[in-house]
């Protein structure tokens, strides 16, 4: 989405602010005297060169790889997790590392921009479907060839936009660093502790934005850690840190010295700031006048789907993608907004029966974690209700619902459960009917447009030539991954992360904007990220695309996960070929 789009997200008209919520005087003195501090830091950064720029990121760089150990244990610990547990390394790959990932990209870019090139410089375009143009941005480096080995990742740009404009407009605010800052509120997700901060460098880099971050509640112990972690950017009053509950985020989002806000939650919670809740907002909808009267972006989740194309797979092939789905809907116990929900699946497919044995099987065995964010119970509870027939497994806390053909799956395409719940829908065909069943399916029934799913096998991939490119094309969301999650477009910061463009006031869906997006690029439609079908060895043949990896360390199952995620993590912050060695290594028997 262009940068002109995002600056039209306000409301048409201007109307008189609305009257904050009521605060304890102390409590409003403090974020009065934040939003000061960072209207003062607005008037530092602009007066910051590119060169600056740069060599604070390195600051923060080292403040980051200072508190990255005591990140990912103070985040597991608040998730009901000690360091002994399997999946401790989720908390290093959603935090320090994916955080580092940004500031070594942004880094990049600010470089390139001070020496009078572009971030594209260098970097392979071509044509997508669709009189789309693309960028090959990952790997973007030699080592993201061996730590991510066999996954690429594509920018694409909206139709029309030409390379010469594409790489003309990479930087974004960067481009004009002498421009007139200003002061936005970031509203910062709860469920994974990068999102703040990555949302955070993204207004500044993006957009000139200094930024009053509110930490979500369910983050409040991390707050001591990211207050050093990010150290340098709030002690010229380029950020300020404050916590509190939605009261404290509706009087900072009113306040006449916020000029535009950005969050990443729930569609209901942007609904509440933009429009206010009961016959406030119903009048509000009605008369078009927003509560809100400064422009927001946001990234909202929604329902993704998994789309499993028939082909001819081996019982390895099936054993490893029914973990692949395990791992998309499971990671962080399902709390993620672009975790997998929905598996569309061909009942004509005559592996359907051993594929679904596998996913059972996968889905119950991975290993058992706490069901912790807030309202988790009723949301179970209400996927209980809507759905009877459904297998639960992990002591209650996780279902999987297998919808019969020609059944009823609204409740569960149009929910976003925020919570271990695993859907199967199927339709008819194979080949290219089944997938543009599929991709219909997908845009017209699942709510959002965040992130989609396609598992492909290379025969069949091989098969279907121009068909599966055309598909991907087709399907309306922000990010996609063949052969990968979306999870991963997440995590790998180069490339764009947000809903498929279109989101309005009235009708948000996934969201507004985007985030991430190290290269600053302009005109964006969506990312897409490309990965293995099948891991080393079964990767080794001209006919599959090649990986050295046995097992990605984010897959639930992967008995070295934590030790590898970690080895990751700690190769960015010190880049020491030993211990990647010992890290590689340790992958092997994952």
């Amino acid at each position: 989405m262009s940068t002109a789009a995002n600056s039209t997200s306000s409301p048409a008209k201007k109307t008189a602010r609305t009257r904050p919520p009521r605060l304890p005087a102390a409590v409003r003195a403090d974020l009065d005297a934040a939003i000061d501090a960072v209207g003062t830091g607005s008037r530092t950064w602009s007066h910051l060169t590119l060169d600056q720029r740069a060599r604070l990121f390195e600051r923060i760089r080292a403040a980051v790889v200072a508190c990255a150990e005591e990140w990912a244990l103070t985040a597991a610990r608040s998730k009901g997790m000690d360091e002994t547990h399997p999946l401790l390394g989720e908390e290093w790959l959603s935090g320090p590392y994916a955080v580092l990932a940004a500031v070594d990209g942004y880094l990049r870019s600010l470089r390139a921009l001070a020496k009078g090139a572009s971030p594209l410089e260098g970097l392979r375009m071509d044509a997508a479907p669709g009189g789309r143009l693309r960028a090959h941005v990952f790997p973007a480096a030699a080592m993201d060839r061996l730590l991510l080995s066999g996954y690429t990742g594509e920018v694409w740009f909206a139709p029309g936009t030409t390379a010469p404009q594409a790489r003309a407009d990479a930087g974004l605010g960067q481009r004009h660093p002498a421009d007139e800052a200003a002061a936005g509120l970031v509203l910062g997700a709860g469920n994974v502790t990068s999102i703040p901060v990555l949302d955070v460098f993204y207004e500044l880099l993006a957009h000139n934005r200094v930024s009053v971050l509110k930490v979500n509640p369910t983050q409040d112990p991390l707050i001591p850690v990211l207050e050093r972690a990010l150290a340098p950017l709030v002690e010229p009053g380029f950020l300020r840190i404050v916590r509190g509950a939605g009261d404290v985020g509706a009087y900072l989002a009113a306040h006449p010295a916020i000029t535009h806000v950005h969050i990443t939650g729930s569609v209901t919670t942007f609904d509440a700031i933009v429009w206010g809740t009961g016959a406030e907002a119903a009048r509000r909808r009605a008369a078009g006048d927003p509560k809100l009267t400064v422009p927001i972006t946001a990234e909202l989740g929604g329902v993704s789907p998994i789309i499993v194309v028939p082909g001819v797979w081996t019982r390895a092939d099936l054993r490893y993608h029914a973990a692949h789905i395990s791992t998309m809907r499971l990671n962080n116990s399902g709390h993620n907004c672009i975790a997998g929900q929905v598996v569309i699946l061909s009942r004509d497919w005559p592996q359907r029966d051993a594929f679904l044995r596998a996913l059972r099987a996968a889905y119950a065995a991975a290993p058992q974690r706490p069901v912790w964010y807030p309202h988790s119970d009723s949301r179970l509870a209400a996927a209980a209700q809507a759905h009877p027939g459904a297998t639960w497994s992990a002591g209650g806390t996780r279902a999987l619902v297998e919808t019969a053909p020609g059944g009823d799956a609204a409740a569960l395409e149009q929910t976003e459960y925020f919570a271990p719940v695993l859907g199967v829908v199927e339709l008819g065909g194979t080949g290219q009917e089944f997938l543009d069943a599929a991709v219909a399916h997908a845009n017209d029934r699942l709510a959002g447009t965040l992130g989609a799913n396609v598992l492909i096998d290379p025969d069949t991939e091989r098969a279907l030539g121009d068909g599966v490119e055309r598909a991907i094309a087709d399907l309306r969301y922000g990010g996609i991954a063949v052969n990968a999650w979306t999870g991963v477009v997440f995590a790998t910061p180069i490339l764009t992360w947000g809903a498929y463009p279109g989101g309005t006031l009235a009708d948000a869906s996934s969201g507004i904007g985007v985030v991430h997006n190290t290269l600053l690029l302009d005109h964006v439609e969506r990312s897409v990220m490309r990965g293995p079908f099948r891991p080393f060895p079964r990767s080794l043949g001209a006919r599959n695309r090649f990986s050295v990896l046995p097992k990605p360390p984010w897959f639930v199952d992967a008995r070295t996960g934590t030790a590898v995620a970690e080895g990751l993590t700690r190769w960015h912050m010190h880049h020491r070929v030993a211990a990647l060695a010992a890290t590689l290594a340790t992958a092997m028997r994952a």
